[in-house]
């Protein structure tokens, strides 16, 4: 049932006996749940009366006083706005209805706020850090939710679940909405103390300058960007680049803390709070609700249909940029082109192949007599890794140049081009020459531990195989294959 102003004021006289009031206008609230009404006594004292309107509200009611208790005078001296205090309550029909004491400042209308001077919008970014930083006693001591990031994206998904079985949703807001609980990246947020219910209206103005916060019936512990879901509302980009911008300012957070999707989970918050609307109708069974939501969530889908919509972060499905390729995966270059090439084990028939596609090419399957050479296919155990070898229509002097022997920086990478040796004629075959170079062998025990070579040792057992062995014998061996 609606009170009038001049109701709430005689509960506001039965609540405080010797209360002489004067005057009483309606103050803005949540219609749906509050009546609110500012009162003014003999001695042009202020106070505020908020009477719930049904059993829900006055839960609400009912933990906000459980937060105003835990806000101690060290707390309220700490911060940089008024809170409400308590100065009486009166029962009727089973709902309380309290009193407060009426702080400075008036609500304003939103067109109004977002036109404010750089003043009040540093004072409200620094009242949103302010709440935000609270201790998080103040919630446990009222025994208030606590919430995680993962926890509170998958409450909203089972709401949604919940939501879309009502069939009164369009299907386009549903998968844009889950899309978005999807987007784990987005979630990835440090909960802090959240007042649950900031708009315009919960703030109070007075002269340019932000001095107060009403309305604390949904404390908790949770998302930071419920605090700002008011500022979907505004069409203004450059206000809410400012708030953010003196919010992020007052918290001062490392760059590596800072929350960069705080505005697109508000967005969303903005949007699902429609469904969480038509819900309650469901659940109240109020067809009035019901319908007023249901044209609201129409709308929405229209506006998204034409515009795309707020950024709430659906398109987190689209495809990394490909990485430009490296070095080694660009494309070989045409040995026609170069003067030499590396080829390994897979492509020593590269001139076959080369032949073979002029032979498929060719209007008959002749061979030509100017085609490339036949190379003889390479014995299956004289290749038992990767070669360098000179490609067909090298000349003499190239290949030459390919085989001369390895400097002592890369003598290990250059010394498997026994392949390259064998393929040069005879007389052209560089004798490779002992330069000291040792390879030592180490024994394995029977526990799978490595034993260091040891002189002594093989001086005293010689038929040990952990003898010396110079590359050129390694090379006379591969030579010998």
């Amino acid at each position: 049932m609606k009170r009038t102003a001049m109701e709430l004021a005689a509960l506001a006289s039965a609540a405080m006996p010797g209360l002489d009031i004067v005057q009483a206008t309606a103050s803005p609230d949540d219609q749906r749940a509050f009546d609110s009404a500012i009162v003014t006594d003999s001695d042009n004292n202020h106070w505020r009366v908020r009477s719930p309107r049904n059993s829900q509200a006055a839960f609400r009611l009912e933990t906000e006083i459980q937060v105003l208790s835990g806000f101690t005078p060290a707390i309220r001296a700490h911060l940089p706005f008024r809170v409400p205090s308590v100065a009486g309550a009166v029962q009727i029909d089973s709902l309380r209805t309290f009193i407060y004491h009426q702080m400075p400042g008036q609500p304003a209308e939103l067109d109004a706020i977002t036109g404010s001077k750089a003043q009040t919008i540093d004072d409200i970014g620094r009242i949103v850090a302010a709440i935000h930083q609270l201790p998080r006693a103040v919630v446990e001591t009222a025994d208030l939710p606590s919430y995680g990031a993962e926890q509170l994206r998958s409450r909203l998904l089972s709401e949604l679940d919940q939501i879309a079985l009502t069939g009164k949703v369009p299907s386009a807001l549903l998968r844009r909405w889950e899309n978005a609980f999807e987007e784990r990246r987005m979630w990835s947020f440090t909960p802090r103390v959240v007042h649950g219910d900031f708009d315009e209206t919960s703030l109070l103005i007075d002269r340019n300058r932000a001095v107060g916060v009403t309305a604390w019936t949904d404390l908790h512990i949770g998302d930071p960007a419920q605090d700002f879901t008011w500022l979907a509302s505004t069409e203004s980009i450059e206000f809410r680049e400012a708030l953010l911008s003196a919010y992020h300012q007052h918290m001062d957070l490392p760059a590596d803390q800072l929350d960069l999707h705080i505005m697109r989970r508000a967005a969303l918050a903005a949007e699902f709070s429609l469904a969480k609307y038509l819900m309650s109708g469901i659940n109240a069974s109020d067809n009035e609700v019901v319908a007023e939501a249901q044209a609201m969530l129409d709308e929405l889908a229209s506006d998204v249909e034409a515009t795309g919509g707020q950024d709430i972060g659906q398109k987190f499905w689209e495809p990394e940029p490909t990485p430009e390729p490296s070095a080694q995966t660009t494309a070989p270059v045409a040995p026609a082109e170069t003067e030499s090439a590396i080829v390994t084990d897979n492509d020593i028939e590269l001139p076959e192949d080369e032949s073979k596609a002029e032979h498929d090419s060719a209007p008959e399957p002749e061979a030509d007599p100017s085609g490339v050479a036949e190379v003889a296919e390479p014995e299956p155990d004289t290749q038992p890794f990767p070669m360098s070898a000179p490609v067909s229509g090298d000349s003499e002097e190239s290949a030459s140049d390919e085989a001369e022997e390895p400097t002592e920086d890369n003598r290990a990478l250059d010394e498997p081009e026994e392949e390259e040796l064998d393929e040069l004629p005879e007389p052209q075959r560089p004798e490779a020459e002992d330069d000291g170079t040792t390879l030592v062998v180490h024994s394995l025990s029977d526990e799978d531990e490595i034993v260091p070579h040891d002189e002594a040792a093989q001086a005293a057992a010689p038929d040990v195989d952990t003898q010396p062995i110079s590359w050129k014998v390694v090379r006379e061996n591969l030579t010998d294959r």
